[in-house]
């Protein structure tokens, strides 16, 4: 019997953690979690950190009535300190406190919201290393990676976010539900072999098989790493050399079905990273509605970069979303920018189930080891590196989905900055151990 859903506040604003936000929303509503993304801003859209740019469902204001289940706030500096002023939010957790029900906050939220509200007395509660002296005059600060005290769950900062959304998702539901969405089942075999029975000409069919997809994604590997806080290995093939003049640019395309998670992770790390990163929307508007019903609003569309010169120093970089990959595989001109690529051997890279959907039939891994979602290797005409994580072969790399996205994204930073600069990076972010 499927599990009654529970309300989830994840309130945004300025200067929010995207990371952070984004994976909270993303794997709870994975495990069924009715998720409102209310905006403590005066409108919906807030302007995250590192220039992501997320339209909330409503506004703190249309919500402050509502009985939720949890609230999980984000950190992100100034978005910590927006949402520890705002009243109402005050006021709600307050209250969710004083009734007894869950609240969790994550990286700087737990030290500037929840320790300024006094809802941290006599409990143990963790937060980024940079706020832990300021949490200890209001706590009990503790180290852990994500430290639950009853029903309040705090954690350290994006390299933390995945197992506190899991965290969360048993505290909501259960283990049997939070492993059900953080490891793999036995349903992967399935849907792969209805895969191969999806004519691409077969609308009906095509349309059957994104509904099985998105019923059971929930239940299906998401290659979650269980060494949490151990340095990130790759596989790497035909070893070259990835230079650029003075920034390298990196064009994410995005589209409606697209996996927010993988692609707010993408950019958050490579622009941390000084990367120059242009999000573009295949579709005909920016926004876009990405397969967990995240908005996201794209820098420009693809059309506005499509006679842009892609200089040698350029990476041409998808996420995975069925629904996504397919807008991709079927944009002629986005898989034209991708056969530029690589015929003029540029960097191009995938996540997920890209390179099975948009490389793979477009004869973009012709001569190439890769791997993808583990639903999708069978489509790959070259399975023998499949199991890995990421692979980097040339000026090719592609990795297995949402779980394997932070060592995907920091990959590509080595690739073009170094081992050093990306190890630093990830120890900022706390997905290493400092």
């Amino acid at each position: 019997m499927a599990s009654a859903a529970k309300k989830v506040l994840v309130p945004v604003a300025n200067g929010t953690e995207p990371l952070e936000a984004v994976i909270t929303i993303d794997v709870l509503r994975r495990a069924g979690a009715d998720v409102t993304v209310a905006s403590v801003e005066k409108q919906l859209r807030v302007d995250a950190c590192h220039g992501v740019k997320i339209v909330a469902d409503a506004l703190i204001s249309d919500c402050g009535d509502t009985v939720f289940d949890l609230i999980s706030l984000p950190g992100g500096m100034p978005g910590a300190a927006t949402l520890k002023d705002c009243t109402t939010l005050e006021r709600m957790v307050k209250k969710q406190a004083a009734d007894d029900r869950p609240y969790a906050a994550i990286c700087a939220a737990p030290a500037v919201a929840l320790g300024s509200w006094g809802l941290l007395k006599g409990l143990k509660a963790t937060c980024y290393p940079s706020f832990m002296e300021q949490l200890s005059s209001s706590t009990s600060a503790v180290e852990s990676r994500v430290q639950q005290d009853g029903k309040v769950v705090t954690s350290r900062g994006p390299g933390t976010a995945m197992e506190y959304a899991v965290a969360l998702v048993e505290l909501l539901y259960g283990k049997e539900k939070a492993d059900e969405v953080s490891g793999p089942l036995s349903f992967n075999l399935w849907i792969l072999h209805f895969s191969l029975l999806v004519p691409t000409d077969s609308c009906c069919l095509k349309l059957s098989f994104m509904a099985l997809w998105d019923a059971l994604n929930p239940y299906l590997p998401k290659v979650m790493r269980s060494n949490h806080g151990d340095e990130y290995t790759f596989t790497e093939l035909n070893q070259v050399k990835w230079t650029f003049d003075s920034s390298p640019q990196i064009l994410v395309p995005i589209a409606n079905g697209t996996e927010e998670m993988e692609a707010v992770i993408i950019i958050d790390v490579l622009r941390r990273a000084k990367a120059e990163v242009v999000v573009a929307s295949v579709e005909d508007k920016l926004e876009i509605l990405a397969s967990r019903n995240v908005k996201l609003v794209a820098d420009v569309l693809l059309d506005e970069v499509i006679n842009r010169s892609l200089s040698d120093n350029n990476l041409l970089c998808e996420q995975g979303g069925l629904g996504g990959a397919q807008a991709f595989a079927n944009s002629q001109k986005l898989v034209n920018m991708l056969k530029k690529q690589r015929e003029s051997n540029k960097f191009y890279g995938a996540i997920c189930a890209s390179p099975a959907l948009v490389l793979e039939p477009h004869g973009l891994l012709k001569g190439k080891k890769a791997t993808a979602f583990p639903a999708m290797c069978n489509k790959l005409s070259d399975q023998s590196e499949a199991e890995s994580r990421v692979v980097v072969d040339g000026n090719l790399v592609t990795s297995r989905g949402p779980g394997t996205t932070m060592e995907f994204s920091l990959v590509i930073a080595e690739k073009f900055f170094g081992r050093q600069k990306a190890l630093e990076l990830a120890k900022t972010m706390l997905f290493v151990h400092p």
